[in-house]
């Protein structure tokens, strides 16, 4: 398709107009560029649009390179000058066939060479012109590799950082501020938020100093740096969250905020731990536009939806979502919180730490160094005219007993708790000495939740398990035939792992007015769970068996998060 054929198709499909199309041909003229670019530059048509029209056009297929990997032997086919030239990304190989990724499918001069330079059939597939050189920077660029910068580093003499009382802060705030340091941190955030971590790691040990990153919910390890670049590493990313890079001895926490070159801001919350063999830093990635606030997308199945909607749209009571660090509870609070936002409401939330900001919503944070807990928000709360209140966790006897006092005088709140499924929550709030006619009355529903890791949808592949090993998972022997059990083989897309991204693993238990008198009647967590399913309610066991049976998570996933029915 030429350029003035690639216009024409453009304007008689309504997505340019002919004067339009004249300003494109004119910049083309000056700069000698493509015409697709040219028109994009113009703000004539954006890049997707652009994409998905060449995709269509060509029938090839378009691809996404934001976020993914491509591995080093692939690479390796087309050198950095030749994809520079011809603007084009190698991404794999399937016998003697090369998937390339290009913005301009028309070039056939590029496809040629690349065919006669590697001796593959050359599949092509379509890509935005800017993704194309950011994918370029990303894989070929040798100061965007680990490797080539650790190589860069390591003649460089930071010997005054060796651990001592007496550290010359000068000194380490000018190692941390040296240009290589510099770049190696800024690739350590780069390269999380491209991976999807959710959280970075960096540990120091006697005699060595890693990076790991979490990517859904499993740590792995990236990289580790020579233990001399360990302090001006770690002060690099203190001075860059606005802590004291003097203070080595107690905790700090602080706070990261960049702009990454799509436009998208991206926050990193981040805290350090004084270890036995120095500073532990954590940054946990905070991306409100990642952040999946659609209640019927995290993972609930419909009847637990439904449980859980109607008892959020209640006028007052307590709804506590349930479950251990990391299994998404703060996100099930925020989804609940968004269908709730409207004007008529006064919202108000004490967090610790305020994760995500929302308009509408009036979030404190807690500092308990000050004073300010969660029991005094709570307090304060009440004498600001509230109708749903959400406390980031119920501790102790006495926020505990402040909530479920504001739930029975015409509140909302939510709030969460540790524990390990839903009936044992209430055990959990006896414990705590609430009186058991408090719970049953103020409690609307407890939802348990985990997070299990999602089958790598790129590279899936049906396996075959004996009927004897789902039956002692808890399947039913009548139900065996609807099972369709999946493994990730592993691939680029999902770094080799078998698995890209999470959902949800729930079980919803309303309190039922059964449940109500068993509470008030003293039963234990285990009377409570069998007179919940009897209701239909259904164990966090059974609600991972139902994800396997939808081919979401495989049977390795079921057995790591959730324990068997008694």
């Amino acid at each position: 398709m030429s350029n003035l054929r690639l216009g024409e198709l453009l304007v008689r499909k309504g997505l340019i107009t002919d004067d339009q199309l004249r300003m494109a041909y004119e910049e083309q003229k000056k700069d000698g560029s493509r015409l697709g670019s040219g028109l994009v530059r113009l703000g004539v048509l954006d890049e997707k649009t652009l994409t998905a029209f060449l995709a269509k056009q060509y029938g090839v297929p378009s691809v996404d390179l934001e976020n993914m990997e491509v591995d080093k032997s692939v690479l390796g086919y087309i050198s950095s000058e030749v994809a520079h030239k011809h603007q084009l990304v190698p991404l794999a190989r399937a016998g003697n066939n090369l998937r390339i990724a290009m913005s301009d499918p028309s070039n056939l001069l590029a496809i040629d060479d690349i065919k006669f330079m590697t001796g593959f059939n050359i599949e092509v597939s379509v890509c935005s012109e800017s993704d194309i050189k950011r994918a370029l920077d990303r894989f070929y660029d040798p100061s965007s590799r680990f490797e080539e910068v650790l190589g860069n580093l390591q003649d460089i003499d930071l010997e005054l950082l060796e651990e001592s009382d007496d550290v010359d802060i000068q000194e380490l705030k000018h190692a941390s501020e040296d240009a290589p340091v510099v770049k190696l941190v800024n690739m350590i955030l780069s390269d999380a938020i491209k991976k999807g971590a959710s959280d970075i790691h960096l540990e120091s040990y006697e005699k060595s100093f890693r990076v790991r990153f979490r990517i859904d919910g499993t740590l792995t390890e990236v990289m580790s740096p020579p233990m001399k670049l360990r302090n001006a590493i770690i002060s690099r990313v203190k001075i860059m969250s606005e802590m004291d890079i003097a203070e080595r001895r107690l905790p700090q926490d602080g706070r990261i905020k960049i702009k990454l070159p799509t436009g998208r801001e991206m926050d990193f919350r981040v805290s350090s731990l004084p270890t036995l063999f120095g500073e532990k830093v954590v940054l946990r990635l905070l991306d409100k536009g990642s952040l999946q606030l659609d209640m019927t997308k995290l993972g609930y199945e419909d009847q637990p939806l439904a449980w859980f909607k109607e008892a959020i749209n209640k006028p007052f009571g307590m709804i506590l979502v349930t479950g251990p660090t990391g299994s998404g509870k703060t996100v099930s609070l925020y989804s609940a919180l968004t269908e709730l936002n409207k004007i008529t409401e006064n919202i108000s939330t004490a967090e610790d730490p305020v994760e995500f900001n929302f308009a509408g919503i009036n979030q404190l944070q807690v500092h308990e160094e000050i004073g300010l807990t969660f029991a005094s928000a709570l307090r304060s709360f009440l004498r600001q005219d509230p109708d749903i209140i959400m406390i980031g966790e119920m501790r102790d006897f006495e926020t505990a007993e402040i909530a479920v006092k504001a739930a029975l005088t015409g509140h909302l709140v939510l709030s969460t708790l540790h524990t390990n499924d839903a009936p044992s929550t209430v055990t959990r709030l006896l414990n705590m000495g609430i009186e058991p006619f408090l719970v049953a009355t103020a409690v609307n529903l407890i939802s348990a939740q985990r997070l299990a890791r999602k089958v790598c949808p790129q590279c899936k592949e049906e396996v075959k398990v004996d009927k004897k090993v789902l039956l002692r998972a808890g399947a039913k022997e009548e139900e065996l035939a609807e099972y369709k059990l999946f493994r990730g083989r592993g691939c680029p897309v999902c770094n080799n792992t078998g698995y890209k991204g999470r959902v949800g693993i729930f079980q919803v238990m309303p309190m039922f007015e059964s449940i109500r008198e068993m509470v008030l009647a003293g039963a234990n967590a285990t009377e409570i769970k069998r007179e919940s399913m009897r209701h239909g309610v259904k164990t966090m066991r059974q609600s991972a068996l139902t994800k396997m049976k939808e081919g979401l998570v495989c049977l390795e996933e079921v057995l790591r998060v959730t324990v068997g029915d008694d």
